[in-house]
């Protein structure tokens, strides 16, 4: 049989026979496949007995016709797959080329500079005793800002600015103005999510990001000119004024607050100008930076206990992409006033690094995010029944919440109990805006006091643990710091990012309670949960895991209680062994019932006490977790890049053992140690190879983790048919050590079915 296909016939040759489609016939088997692209053989059958106008046609060639639909429908799928990729990559490239020549236009003033340097100083010594931390080009310009004579501060006036802040911005993100070396562990490349680079020796610091975004020019600016919505640390941002240039652009006046990432620093303000225009070349440009007194601009008087931050020349240059879509240039320049913090914090507001994760990167997250969310209208919800912009506000709620109760400003109602100067912080808040809706039955075993909102915090500092090692063991293994002596069953995890260093979930605590009910009846406690930061290898960017109690419905507007962690890296620019990790946590605990109106000093008094011995306890916990997990505590013979003393390692080494001992009859180790750390040695000095599977992807699917399984039976994995197949194996199970089960359903440990292929018992 010969078949040809043309313009939308086919023709088929059977025996000396050729049959042709007619567009009739062509048109109902057009609309056959818009209803179900692979028809069985009764559905083609009832086709041919549907419409008489295919009656002369054989079922094989209406099979036939079928998947040739098919397969042209896959090719025009995959060409316009790769036209997508086609125009990505020739954007790409343009803007690895612009790189290239901003990068080769820094080197010849470099070498300009330097041989200028040498010609005009003669004694060598000379250059060794300037110890300014600013570059060449840098230290002139500030030295030309500082003679510019003050402006006034009309319309006029802060159009100068403005227009300066533009010239001084666009040096940064195309020009030379700034020396910019490649961020670590940050490669370009199609994947990747844009050229990211920080300065280097220049005064304050300093991130720039480039990258294509499918997004219109004015939708990248209205998403980046919104900084709460992606900038975690965003507190407020306050627009006082609005005046609009002749050349069709505004001016805006803005005062931000920004969060303290910790208990030990003071927050940050920022009095800004902010100006949006658009170029010559159709590009869209929003810049910004501070207004000071030298300026004779309006001011904004000191706000308390905030420490006024200085914003250079910063912005966003967005320009419109060939095919759709905009390449964004994102550069972000601040001096954060280091010295107002103690020195230990010192890396974290000075290292360009920081600034980098924290507010570039994120930036351009966001719009990539956005523009994958509006390219994929199929999956627009997903398994949570909620949308991706339902998930991001509430994992940005989860971030505000914790933000809010580490920093415990006073405007918001927090008022501190006791010795400010304690190692754990009590601060109190009953204003109602806090306590509507607050009726949640996850108490912490805290005695009613009051119907106010009691926060329990500190910070420590850690030696040496890398904080995404230290995040994925807290997730994994409450019940070593946590008061609950269980494991979490993880219910439903869903990523709120574009990476999966960041997601949300909800956990599911069985059978536990507080209050003298729940003694009698067990309840069930859940947490929505976020995680971020468990890339280990992600350079400048801290851990968190922060978490609050909900009830079933899990409805959006739920009122949020967050507690948790959150691990900074403090890695100094000098080269030090052991570098620092500070670990905020911060606990926000409902204290009393809606009935109760008002509490005694000493009652308030002895919940504080609760409250701090609650925390000591868990800092205690994650102290003595942290010191398992620094690699100094490994010896430097064994060569291991695990602890020798995490659980997971304790217990695969257990299960080997047992399996080998079950299996062969036999004890693997001849080692009369019992310690678990001997076991671990033991088996990796183990003159034979051992090799085993991995249970990833088992434990994924049956939503437990490895200490956990342990606690699952057959009775609660298997349904009926599962179990009778099992015991129907029993005889082979006893004589070869193992059975292996056909396809079939078994029940997760949150209740949901899962199908596998085949399972090994």
């Amino acid at each position: 049989m010969a078949m040809s296909y043309k313009d939308g016939k086919m023709g088929c040759m059977d025996n000396g026979k050729y049959v042709r489609y007619t567009p009739e016939q062509v048109e109902a088997l057009e609309r056959l496949y818009h209803d179900c692209p692979k028809p069985s053989s009764i559905r083609r059958q009832q086709l041919i007995r549907e419409c008489p106008i295919l009656s002369n046609i054989e079922p094989k060639q209406i099979k036939v016709w079928f998947q040739n639909r098919r397969c042209r429908e896959k090719q025009r799928k995959e060409a316009s797959r790769l036209q997508a990729v086609n125009r990505k990559l020739t954007a790409m490239n343009k803007l690895l080329m612009e790189e290239h020549d901003r990068l080769q236009k820094q080197v010849s003033k470099l070498v300009h500079e330097n041989s200028y340097i040498r010609q005009h100083t003669p004694n060598p010594s000379l250059r060794a005793k300037d110890t300014s931390c600013e570059s060449v080009v840098t230290s002139g310009q500030h030295q030309l800002a500082s003679n510019i004579p003050p402006r006034d501060a009309s319309p006029a006036g802060l159009l100068s600015i403005a227009e300066e802040t533009l010239a001084e911005f666009l040096s940064k993100a195309t020009g030379t103005a700034v020396e910019w070396v490649q961020m670590p562990g940050m490669k370009p490349g199609p994947d990747s999510i844009g050229i990211i680079a920080i300065s280097h020796g220049c005064a304050g610091v300093a991130a720039r990001a480039c990258g294509l975004v499918g997004l219109e020019t004015t939708r990248v600016a209205e998403i980046a000119k919104y900084r709460p919505s992606w900038l975690r640390e965003c507190r407020a941002v306050d627009v006082m004024n609005v005046l609009p240039t002749a050349n069709g652009g505004t001016i805006e006046l803005l005062y931000m607050q920004l969060y303290a990432p910790t208990t030990l620093a003071p927050p940050r303000d920022f009095w800004l100008l902010r100006y949006t225009s658009v170029l010559e070349d159709g590009s869209l440009v929003v810049c910004e930076r501070s207004l000071k007194s030298t300026q004779n601009s309006p001011s904004m008087p000191p706000v308390q206990h905030f420490v006024r931050a200085e914003m250079l020349p910063s912005g966003y240059l967005i320009r419109p992409c060939d095919g759709g879509g905009s390449i964004i240039h994102i550069v972000d320049h601040m001096d954060l006033e280091p010295c107002s913090v103690p020195e230990v914090l010192h890396p974290l507001y000075e290292s360009p690094k920081v600034l980098a994760q924290k507010t570039t990167m994120a930036a351009l997250r966001q719009l990539k995010q956005i523009a994958q969310e509006s390219t994929q209208t199929n999956s627009s919800v997903n398994g949570w029944g909620r949308r991706p912009a339902a998930l991001r506000a509430l994992s940005q709620r989860l971030s505000r919440g914790f933000n809010e109760a580490v920093n415990g400003f006073t405007d918001e109602g927090w008022s501190v109990i006791g010795d400010s100067m304690d190692d754990v912080s009590i601060t109190v808040n009953s204003s109602p805006d806090k306590l509507l809706g607050l009726n949640l039955t996850f108490s912490n075993c805290f005695a009613p006091v009051s119907n106010v909102v009691l926060c329990a915090k500190a910070s420590m500092l850690l030696q040496n643990v890398p904080p995404g090692i230290l995040l994925r063991f807290l997730r994994e293994h409450r019940s070593e710091w946590a008061d609950n002596n269980i494991d979490a069953y993880l219910a439903a995890a869903v990523k709120v990012g574009p990476c999966s260093a960041r997601f949300m979930e909800v956990i599911k605590l069985e059978g536990l309670g507080h209050s003298p009910e729940d003694a009698i009846v067990p309840k069930d406690i859940f947490l929505l949960q976020l995680c971020n930061g468990m890339d280990e290898n992600a350079v400048g960017t801290c851990a968190e895991l922060i978490f609050a109690p909900i009830d079933a419905s899990f409805a959006d507007d739920a009122p949020l209680l967050p507690s948790g962690f959150r691990i900074i890296p403090l890695d100094s620019t000098k080269e030090v062994s052991s570098p620092n990790r500070t670990l905020d946590l911060a606990s926000a605990l409902e204290i009393g019932s809606a009935g109760t109106t008002k509490a005694s000093a000493d009652q308030s008094g002895n919940s504080a006490s609760m409250a701090r011995q609650y925390v000591r306890g868990i800092i205690s916990s994650v102290q003595r977790v942290a010191l398992a997990l620094s690699p100094s505590h490994i010896s430097s013979q064994v060569g291991l890049r695990t602890p020798l003393g995490t659980p997971e390692a304790q217990t695969l080494a257990r299960w080997i053992c047992q399996s080998y001992r079950s299996y062969m009859g036999v004890e693997l180790l001849k080692s009369n140690s019992v310690g678990n750390e001997s076991i671990l040695k033991n088996l990796w000095h183990h003159t034979d190879a051992i090799i085993c599977c991995s249970m990833k992807a088992g434990l994924d699917m049956l939503e437990t983790t490895l200490v956990s399984l342990q606690d699952i039976t057959l009775e609660k994995i298997f349904d009926d048919n599962g179990r009778k197949i099992l015991c129907s194996e029993f005889p082979q199970i006893m004589q070869q050590g193992f059975g292996c089960l056909q396809g079939g359903i078994c029940i997760s440990s949150m209740g949901r079915p899962v199908s596998y292929e085949r399972a090994v018992a």
